[in-house]
């Protein structure tokens, strides 16, 4: 039968088991790209990014974008931003483009930091740990919604760009994306006007806040084809339009996600990888 010390080194053995790790700190220097989970930080190492020369019918949005997040990485003056519009037409891909290219041409000082679904209450003990570092930080909150259910972010955002009473580092700024210009969503709650317009009115104030605002909009038949064969033309395949067309037609819509869509069907069928 077990003697007293022996049941008590189990028990010791059983916390141990069930305690968490304790985290070791996270290195700000080093990685292109982070993901902020609420309590802790993961790195990405190879930032998931098409080259921006592929990103075709946003010209205006890239080299606008571009230009701001040079200036980002340069420590200079910048705005934050927000991109919106037509789902599928490249607003997150191409925060990631811009990074990656910046970095590419010898911008190695700007690091991405993804906010995770529902982290965005603690980014205030974030800007504690990425104030205390020598670099420059783009903080982005992907596909954020509005309205009645997200009270909570729209306040914990509002607080972000404000300032409030904790200052936010000049090296630190924020790009949101968003499926709506006015950043809320409709639905049949909004029927009445008085409500309708005091949502509006909310969503507005908080889009003021951002000192560059992208808009996207859906391609037209042309634009749909040249962002495929940015795709295609590489790999030298050739691309039926009118295949290209019932192929967008099918899914609802022509945006870029679409001809990636499509370009993959077609890169898949001759046994090559985009």
């Amino acid at each position: 039968m077990p003697g007293r010390r022996d049941i008590l080194e189990r028990i010791a053995a059983a916390l141990d088991r069930l305690a968490p790790p304790n985290s070791s700190p996270c290195d700000w220097l080093s990685a292109p790209a982070y993901i902020w989970e609420g309590e802790n930080a993961r790195p990405i190492e190879a930032l998931d990014a098409l080259p921006l020369s592929r990103m075709r019918g946003i010209d205006r949005q890239k080299e606008a974008l571009r230009s701001n997040l040079v200036r980002l990485a340069a420590g200079a003056a910048s705005h934050d931003a927000l991109l919106w519009g037509a789902r599928g037409m490249g607003k997150s891909a191409l925060i990631r483009s811009v990074v990656a290219d910046i970095r590419g041409e010898g911008g190695s000082n700007l690091a991405l930091v993804q906010i995770a679904p529902g982290a965005l209450g603690t980014v205030p003990s974030l800007l504690v740990e990425l104030g205390q570092q020598a670099r420059s930080f783009l903080l982005f909150i992907d596909d954020l919604g509005f309205g009645a259910n997200h009270q909570a972010e729209t306040l914990a955002l509002r607080s972000l760009l404000d300032g409030g009473a904790q200052p936010r580092p000049a090296r630190i700024r924020v790009a949101v994306t968003s499926n709506r210009r006015a950043i809320v969503a409709r639905d049949a709650s909004e029927a009445d006007a008085i409500h309708e317009r005091d949502a509006r009115d909310d969503a507005l104030a908080l889009a003021d806040r951002f000192g560059l605002t992208l808009a996207f909009h859906p391609c037209d038949r042309e634009t749909y084809l040249e962002i495929l064969r940015a795709y295609t033309d590489p790999l030298g395949l050739t691309v039926d339009e009118e295949e290209a067309m019932a192929w967008a037609i099918a899914r609802g819509n022509r945006s870029g996600r679409t001809a990636l869509q499509f370009a993959t069907e077609l890169a898949g069928r001759a046994g090559l990888s985009l």
